[in-house]
């Protein structure tokens, strides 16, 4: 068990956070006195309200808690000038970032980290259904809320392993102590962090080279270590996509009928014949191919995997299938990098080739925006449709010149628009009316898109 001298208690600034919020609920469950701050009100931070975890909306001083007995928690998105922070700063507070306190946690088990740009909470929750459905057994700490369990935090004390996502953001999987890990990519990302691609290369060599065991490495990648490696091995999803690139692991015998999925997975060893996708989407093809593999080297049974691939249901909001019917079709999707956009559009070309297919997106950061118009635009263009929101500006302040605008192609042939978020809805289902025609819709963006998946849903159905 994991213990602090003389604390009591956890307070958690930004405690509404995916990340956050499920160190809360695992000191809860320890039995910590856990409280926290979060901006706004939001479904999550209801939950851990309902589960007996205080949560202030404001910046008043936090009264409950006290500096000689209280651990606080923060996470880099709570600006450091947050009045609430100065003064628990000030005061005494032990403060740990959240990947510091996670990091320790890494040590008490066998972690199996799951890092890279893109895919590493749907790769990591997929791991994390599979070892839970094992003999094996598994601890999780979730970038997002698993379906199977409702919850992005799986507690087992019997089971000497923790699944967790290892987030590159402020190089915070520095902290942790992998036993195995995936590296799902490696697609620069957060330049106001790193600055160059090449930084952010050396970020995920640096990180390599703390893992124990084992790199599973998806092959299109390389890694730079300067000192005695883990053993490595690499993977790729559809070996037929891939040109003769060779890999450990890898998917084939892909079967695509009526909405559903089914492959063949193969390793060192191993080949697991025509195994049904739980959720039948092409980019969780390569992402089950990474999850296997780790769970298939610690052990877990082809049988195990089979179970765990078929009945594995997905993460909220990552390809979130809202409405199938023959004439219309609604996908959300946490997706916010061009790579990312780039697979979710594919997954809907395959799985739905003849469709009038119309993009909503809500691009998410002035900076990621800016760095990678030029691949945002060319991504978006690959639809028929293209509907674009105001930018989400999360931490960041506005950039002169930086626009949802700029991701427009300018193709006269071709229907864009620039919408309000609070006027979506109704612009959406009046785009769908004038069309005579099966559609299918994907809504995309990291921002608060999500907020109106329930309306769009409902309306839609209609």
């Amino acid at each position: 068990m994991l213990q602090f001298n003389n604390i009591q208690s956890l307070y958690f600034l930004g405690i509404g956070g995916i990340g956050m919020s499920a160190l809360a609920r695992y000191f809860k469950h320890l039995g910590y006195e856990v409280s926290g701050y979060d901006r706004t009100p939001s479904p999550l931070t209801k939950e851990l309200e309902q589960e007996g975890i205080g949560v202030q909306y404001d910046d008043t001083t936090p009264s409950s808690i006290h500096p000689d007995r209280t651990l606080v928690v923060r996470t880099p998105a709570v600006p450091e000038d947050q009045p609430i922070y100065i003064y628990l700063r000030e005061h005494g507070y032990t403060i740990l970032k959240r990947s510091e306190v996670l990091g320790l946690v890494t040590k008490q088990k066998k972690a199996l980290c799951v890092a890279g740009t893109h895919g590493k909470t749907t790769t990591s929750t997929i791991l994390a259904h599979i070892m839970h459905e094992s003999h094996l057994g598994t601890n999780a700490f979730l970038g997002g809320i698993s379906n199977n369990y409702n919850s992005n935090l799986l507690i087992d004390t019997n089971s000497d392993f923790v699944v967790v996502e290892a987030d590159e953001y402020d190089r915070s999987f520095h902290h942790l102590s992998p036993f195995m890990s995936v590296i799902t990519s490696i697609d620069p990302d957060h330049l106001d962090i790193y600055g160059t691609g090449e930084e952010y290369q050396k970020g995920f060599d640096t990180y390599a080279g703390l893992v124990q065991d084992t790199v599973l490495l998806k092959a299109t990648y390389s890694l730079h270590l300067t000192q005695p490696a883990p053993r490595v091995y690499t993977y790729i999803g559809v070996r037929e996509e891939y040109n003769g690139v060779s890999a450990d692991f890898y998917a084939e015998n892909v079967i695509v009928e009526d909405g559903n999925l089914w492959f063949d997975f193969v390793g060192p060893s191993i080949r697991i014949r025509h195994i049904q996708l739980g959720v039948p989407v092409w980019v969780n093809i390569e992402n089950s191919v990474a999850a296997m593999a780790i769970a298939w080297l610690n052990g877990a049974t082809e049988d195990e995997i089979r179970r765990g691939i078929e009945t594995y249901n997905g993460v909220y909001r990552r390809f979130n299938i809202h409405i199938k019917t023959p004439r219309l079709t609604y996908v959300d999707d946490y997706a916010h990098h061009p790579t990312e956009l780039n697979a979710s559009i594919q997954s809907i070309r395959k799985l739905y080739p003849e469709r009038h297919f119309i993009v909503v997106f809500q691009p998410h950061l002035y900076t990621r925006t800016r760095d990678f118009a030029a691949g945002f635009k060319q991504v978006l263009s690959q639809s028929d449709e293209l509907i674009l929101l105001p930018i989400y500006p999360a931490r960041e302040l506005p950039i002169p010149g930086v626009v949802s605008e700029i991701l427009m192609t300018g193709d006269t042939n071709r229907h864009e628009s620039m919408v309000e978020k609070k006027d979506l809805v109704a612009y959406l289902s009046q785009r769908i009316r004038t069309l005579d025609k099966p559609v299918v819709v994907l809504t995309l963006g990291a921002g608060d898109i999500d907020r109106l998946v329930p309306a769009i849903t409902e309306q839609l159905a209609k």
